[in-house]
């Protein structure tokens, strides 16, 4: 038997507006892009909604109904599900019918898309319950299986997650970790004891996700039976072929015209042409499989760019300047305890941001190009640090105005204790006199006792 485990990842940021240094400290919306360019956050959604996410989902609803064999997984970012609520509640409602068949799992994220864990357990903690708390709401649905932003991984984020009740963990099946072995099986990641590691194959998922609309690739066109056939040729020598990808890839990545859907539309019935092929979701591949073998991950693995690591996001200087700065706001902005700013400082985590800053040439420069709505890197990192000055600025005056508050505070405290003082010191003033003549008497009482013979005799 072998299964195929498709996993697709619906995620759209918040943009950055063009916000200049003369908006600083008059302009408190950094999102509201309301020009044609790509800025404009309502008009991407839109977009993207149309050429992708309405005619896909209508696509897996129709292998839903038809295949009863046919199931997959998606994982949302919180801020794509803002979005869809405000700007296409239809695919909103789409998605929950999917959802709603009970053969598509929903895998837990962090809620702003961001990279959280490797800079503030804290933070990332927050996004994860966030991120929980808005999937059940949306969809009545409690993930079992983590998927990190950009399937970043690290052995201790797989024993984070195994101490916080996950079943499974996916990953990007890197040659540089697995050697020899084989994407096709699952894992038991470092330092864990239950949990189980998902591998990507990369490159039948990038076959799709990448190479599919290139007219220069050896391969080009891919039709279904092709791939179906590529897939068949793993029988025997894996359990499960794990298909990960954004799901953008079907009508915006990949344009109606390169077949996508027509692909995507008769590849069920034809892997399911072998008898022993089917489909599994993340949870059911790690309740079907035993783990064969240990997978040690010391540092950062994504799947971005050629080096699948953290470079895509913090590989330059302008980078891990705009990187730290965000962070290093984390303190100041939780003592706000002003949850419309916090809310701001998390959009701009969202590792868009800082994708859209890559400097990187060649292939891995293009994708990047591809993707961000700026004109340069230059220009990304600028209108970030802008709104970033301008958040810090509203943050400091609100921490000033604690500040104020809290000695006026102080002061009042003192006022108060002082004057209490002085009551209290006029109030034993007039009751001294009374005090002391009640002494007297009784110390007169007491010498009469003294002298009297009779008391004195009767007391013997």
């Amino acid at each position: 038997m072998l299964t195929v485990c498709p996993y697709f990842h619906v995620h759209q940021p918040y943009r950055i507006k063009k916000y200049r240094v003369f908006d600083i400290g008059n302009d408190n919306e950094y999102f509201n892009d309301s020009s044609d360019t790509d800025l404009n956050n309502r008009k991407i959604v839109e977009k993207v909604a149309e050429k992708s996410y309405r005619p896909t989902n209508a696509i897996l609803q129709e292998l839903l109904d038809t295949h009863p064999e046919f199931r997959f997984a998606l994982s949302f970012s919180g801020t794509v599900l803002d979005q869809f609520e405000e700007y296409a509640p239809d695919v909103l409602e789409s998605f929950q019918r999917l959802v709603s068949s009970g053969r598509v799992e929903i895998l837990a994220d962090t809620y702003h898309h961001s990279l959280a864990f490797f800079y503030s357990i804290p933070e990332f903690e927050r996004q994860v319950n966030k991120h929980r708390a808005r999937v059940e709401q949306l969809f009545g649905y409690t993930p079992r299986v983590f998927r990190n932003t950009e399937l970043s991984y690290r052995n201790d984020l797989a024993k984070w997650c195994e101490d916080n009740g996950y079943v499974g963990i996916m990953a990007e099946g890197w040659d540089k970790y697995l050697g020899w072995r084989s994407p096709n099986f699952l894992y038991q990641p470092t330092g864990t004891s239950k949990i189980k590691v998902l591998l990507k194959n990369y490159k039948l998922s990038d076959d799709v996700a990448f190479r599919f609309g290139n007219r220069e690739w050896s391969s080009w066109p891919l039709s279904a039976e092709t791939y179906a056939g590529w897939i068949h040729s793993h029988h025997g020598d894996g359990q499960t072929i794990n298909l990960f990808m954004d799901y953008e890839t079907f009508g915006e990545h990949q344009w109606e015209d390169t077949g996508i859907f027509d692909f995507l539309r008769a590849l069920p019935h034809i892997l399911t042409r072998h008898p022993d092929t089917t489909f599994k979701t993340p949870s059911e591949t790690v309740a079907s499989y035993n783990t064969v073998g240990e997978l040690d991950v010391p540092d950062i693995l994504t799947w971005a760019d050629t080096d699948r690591d953290l470079t895509a996001w913090t590989g330059n200087d302008i980078q891990r300047d705009a990187i730290s700065a965000i962070y290093g706001l984390e303190n100041d902005i939780m003592k706000t305890e002003d949850d419309n700013l916090i809310e701001i400082w998390r959009k701009l985590q969202t590792s868009d941001h800082f994708y859209y800053m890559c400097t990187k040439w060649s292939a891995d420069g293009d994708v990047h190009a591809y993707f961000s709505p700026y004109q340069s890197p230059y220009d990304a990192y600028i209108a970030f640090m802008n709104a970033l000055s301008d958040l810090q600025l509203r943050v400091s005056q609100i921490l000033s105005k604690q500040q104020v508050e809290s000695e006026e505070l102080v002061v009042e405290e003192e006022v108060f204790i002082e004057k209490r003082l002085a009551d209290v010191v006029n109030e034993e003033e007039v009751e001294s006199p009374r005090a002391n003549g009640w002494q007297r008497v009784r110390d007169w009482v007491r010498d009469l006792f003294r002298r009297l013979p009779f008391f004195n005799s009767s007391s013997k």
